[in-house]
Protein backbone atom coordinates (compact mmCIF):
# COMPACT_ATOMS: atom_id res chain seq x y z
CA UNK A 1 0.00 0.00 0.00
CA UNK A 2 1.44 3.40 -0.67
CA UNK A 3 -0.03 5.77 1.36
CA UNK A 4 -2.50 6.35 4.55
CA UNK A 5 -5.17 7.61 2.34
CA UNK A 6 -5.64 4.79 0.15
CA UNK A 7 -5.81 2.40 3.16
CA UNK A 8 -8.51 4.65 4.79
CA UNK A 9 -10.21 4.81 1.53
CA UNK A 10 -10.17 0.66 1.22
CA UNK A 11 -12.94 -0.06 3.38
CA UNK A 12 -15.30 1.95 5.22
CA UNK A 13 -14.73 0.56 8.34
CA UNK A 14 -11.11 -0.99 10.14
CA UNK A 15 -11.69 -3.73 12.58
CA UNK A 16 -9.48 -2.86 15.78
CA UNK A 17 -8.39 -6.87 16.76
CA UNK A 18 -7.44 -7.61 19.88
CA UNK A 19 -5.33 -11.17 19.64
CA UNK A 20 -5.17 -13.07 22.65
CA UNK A 21 -4.03 -16.02 21.43
CA UNK A 22 -2.30 -16.57 18.64
CA UNK A 23 -4.29 -19.47 17.23
CA UNK A 24 -7.13 -17.10 16.24
CA UNK A 25 -5.09 -14.55 14.23
CA UNK A 26 -5.46 -16.15 10.91
CA UNK A 27 -8.92 -17.54 10.93
CA UNK A 28 -9.87 -13.80 12.14
CA UNK A 29 -8.05 -11.91 9.18
CA UNK A 30 -9.65 -15.00 6.90
CA UNK A 31 -12.96 -14.12 7.65
CA UNK A 32 -13.00 -10.17 7.49
CA UNK A 33 -10.98 -10.18 4.52
CA UNK A 34 -13.64 -12.57 3.35
CA UNK A 35 -16.61 -10.18 4.33
CA UNK A 36 -14.67 -6.93 2.34
CA UNK A 37 -12.83 -5.66 5.24
CA UNK A 38 -9.00 -6.02 4.45
CA UNK A 39 -7.49 -3.23 6.19
CA UNK A 40 -7.06 -4.48 9.99
CA UNK A 41 -5.67 -2.94 12.63
CA UNK A 42 -3.94 -5.40 15.41
CA UNK A 43 -3.71 -3.28 18.66
CA UNK A 44 -0.51 -3.76 20.79
CA UNK A 45 -2.19 -4.78 23.54
CA UNK A 46 -1.21 -8.24 24.37
CA UNK A 47 1.95 -10.12 24.19
CA UNK A 48 0.43 -12.02 21.09
CA UNK A 49 0.09 -9.16 19.03
CA UNK A 50 3.28 -9.19 16.93
CA UNK A 51 3.05 -12.91 16.60
CA UNK A 52 -0.61 -11.59 15.15
CA UNK A 53 0.61 -9.21 13.09
CA UNK A 54 2.77 -11.88 11.18
CA UNK A 55 0.68 -14.28 11.08
CA UNK A 56 -2.44 -12.10 9.51
CA UNK A 57 0.05 -11.36 6.54
CA UNK A 58 0.10 -14.65 5.14
CA UNK A 59 -3.50 -14.12 4.42
CA UNK A 60 -4.40 -12.77 0.89
CA UNK A 61 -5.92 -9.77 0.62
CA UNK A 62 -5.03 -8.55 4.31
CA UNK A 63 -3.25 -4.93 4.57
CA UNK A 64 -2.38 -5.32 8.57
CA UNK A 65 -1.01 -2.55 10.69
CA UNK A 66 -0.52 -2.13 14.33
CA UNK A 67 -2.85 0.15 16.21
CA UNK A 68 -1.89 1.12 20.04
CA UNK A 69 1.93 1.85 19.20
CA UNK A 70 2.59 4.78 21.64
CA UNK A 71 6.29 5.30 21.08
CA UNK A 72 9.30 4.83 18.93
CA UNK A 73 10.00 1.37 20.29
CA UNK A 74 6.69 -0.12 19.63
CA UNK A 75 6.74 1.54 15.95
CA UNK A 76 10.04 -0.46 14.94
CA UNK A 77 8.66 -3.39 16.39
CA UNK A 78 6.03 -3.31 14.80
CA UNK A 79 7.61 -2.56 11.09
CA UNK A 80 9.71 -5.00 11.91
CA UNK A 81 6.66 -7.71 12.22
CA UNK A 82 5.18 -6.56 8.69
CA UNK A 83 3.07 -3.52 9.92
CA UNK A 84 2.03 -2.07 6.76
CA UNK A 85 0.72 0.86 8.53
CA UNK A 86 0.58 2.28 11.95
CA UNK A 87 -2.00 3.60 14.43
CA UNK A 88 -1.38 5.27 17.35
CA UNK A 89 -3.74 6.46 20.36
CA UNK A 90 -2.50 9.89 20.57
CA UNK A 91 0.43 11.98 19.10
CA UNK A 92 3.70 12.86 20.71
CA UNK A 93 6.74 14.42 18.98
CA UNK A 94 9.45 11.81 19.63
CA UNK A 95 6.60 9.07 18.01
CA UNK A 96 5.70 11.24 15.17
CA UNK A 97 8.97 12.32 14.08
CA UNK A 98 9.96 8.73 14.26
CA UNK A 99 7.01 7.48 12.54
CA UNK A 100 7.41 10.21 9.54
CA UNK A 101 11.25 9.47 9.48
CA UNK A 102 10.27 5.50 8.92
CA UNK A 103 8.14 6.63 5.80
CA UNK A 104 5.44 4.25 7.37
CA UNK A 105 1.82 5.19 6.19
CA UNK A 106 0.93 6.62 10.25
CA UNK A 107 -2.42 7.60 11.94
CA UNK A 108 -2.20 8.87 14.68
CA UNK A 109 -4.90 9.70 17.31
CA UNK A 110 -6.16 13.28 17.73
CA UNK A 111 -8.61 14.82 20.14
CA UNK A 112 -8.19 18.20 20.30
CA UNK A 113 -7.07 21.15 17.68
CA UNK A 114 -3.23 21.21 19.54
CA UNK A 115 -3.06 17.46 18.71
CA UNK A 116 -4.20 18.55 15.03
CA UNK A 117 -1.77 21.34 14.95
CA UNK A 118 0.96 19.32 16.61
CA UNK A 119 0.52 17.10 13.51
CA UNK A 120 0.16 19.49 10.61
CA UNK A 121 3.58 21.11 11.76
CA UNK A 122 5.03 17.27 11.30
CA UNK A 123 3.34 17.23 7.73
CA UNK A 124 1.04 14.48 8.50
CA UNK A 125 -3.42 15.75 7.91
CA UNK A 126 -4.77 12.28 8.21
CA UNK A 127 -5.93 11.82 11.61
CA UNK A 128 -7.41 8.94 13.97
CA UNK A 129 -10.34 11.21 16.62
CA UNK A 130 -10.15 9.22 19.16
CA UNK A 131 -11.91 8.34 21.71
CA UNK A 132 -14.38 9.62 19.30
CA UNK A 133 -17.78 9.31 21.77
CA UNK A 134 -15.92 10.36 24.88
CA UNK A 135 -14.40 13.25 22.93
CA UNK A 136 -18.03 14.53 21.96
CA UNK A 137 -19.21 12.42 19.27
CA UNK A 138 -19.81 13.40 15.84
CA UNK A 139 -20.77 17.42 16.64
CA UNK A 140 -17.10 17.59 18.26
CA UNK A 141 -15.09 16.57 15.13
CA UNK A 142 -17.31 18.70 12.65
CA UNK A 143 -16.14 21.72 15.20
CA UNK A 144 -12.56 20.69 15.00
CA UNK A 145 -12.38 19.82 11.14
CA UNK A 146 -13.90 23.26 10.60
CA UNK A 147 -10.87 24.88 10.76
CA UNK A 148 -8.80 22.10 9.27
CA UNK A 149 -10.30 21.24 5.99
CA UNK A 150 -6.95 20.01 5.10
CA UNK A 151 -7.63 17.14 7.13
CA UNK A 152 -9.12 13.64 6.92
CA UNK A 153 -10.35 11.58 9.88
CA UNK A 154 -10.57 7.63 10.93
CA UNK A 155 -13.15 8.00 14.35
CA UNK A 156 -12.59 4.98 16.61
CA UNK A 157 -14.09 4.21 20.38
CA UNK A 158 -17.97 3.76 21.11
CA UNK A 159 -18.75 3.87 17.27
CA UNK A 160 -20.81 0.67 16.28
CA UNK A 161 -23.20 -0.48 13.25
CA UNK A 162 -26.07 1.69 14.17
CA UNK A 163 -23.56 5.21 14.45
CA UNK A 164 -20.95 4.38 11.66
CA UNK A 165 -23.18 5.33 8.96
CA UNK A 166 -23.93 8.81 10.50
CA UNK A 167 -20.04 9.40 10.74
CA UNK A 168 -19.33 7.78 7.38
CA UNK A 169 -21.83 10.87 5.69
CA UNK A 170 -19.44 13.08 7.04
CA UNK A 171 -17.33 14.25 3.66
CA UNK A 172 -13.74 14.37 5.84
CA UNK A 173 -14.48 10.91 7.56
CA UNK A 174 -12.60 8.74 5.11
CA UNK A 175 -13.35 5.52 7.69
CA UNK A 176 -14.27 4.71 10.97
CA UNK A 177 -12.54 2.15 13.24
CA UNK A 178 -14.99 -0.73 15.20
CA UNK A 179 -14.26 -3.47 17.43
CA UNK A 180 -18.14 -4.90 16.47
CA UNK A 181 -16.43 -6.73 13.60
CA UNK A 182 -13.79 -8.98 15.48
CA UNK A 183 -15.21 -10.00 18.88
CA UNK A 184 -12.59 -11.42 21.69
CA UNK A 185 -12.54 -14.72 21.91
CA UNK A 186 -12.27 -17.80 19.55
CA UNK A 187 -13.21 -16.35 16.14
CA UNK A 188 -16.70 -17.74 15.03
CA UNK A 189 -15.43 -17.34 11.18
CA UNK A 190 -19.02 -17.49 9.60
CA UNK A 191 -20.62 -14.73 12.12
CA UNK A 192 -17.44 -12.35 11.89
CA UNK A 193 -17.54 -12.79 8.01
CA UNK A 194 -21.18 -11.71 7.81
CA UNK A 195 -20.78 -8.93 10.28
CA UNK A 196 -17.68 -7.87 8.35
CA UNK A 197 -20.00 -7.76 4.97
CA UNK A 198 -22.48 -5.87 6.67
CA UNK A 199 -19.58 -3.09 7.68
CA UNK A 200 -18.07 -3.29 4.16
CA UNK A 201 -22.00 -2.51 2.83
CA UNK A 202 -22.33 1.14 4.55
CA UNK A 203 -19.71 2.49 2.18
CA UNK A 204 -21.13 5.39 0.27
Amino acid sequence: MSDIETIMRTAPVIPVIVVDDIDHAVPLARALVAGGLKVLEVTLRTPAALDAIKAMKSVDGAIVGAGTVINSTQLQQAIDAGSEFIVSPGLTEPLGKAAVASGVPFLPGIANAGDIMRGLDMGLNHFKFFPAMASGGLPALKALAAPFGQCKFCPTGGIGLDTAPQWLAFDPVLCVGGSWVSPKGAPDPAMIQALAHEAASLGR
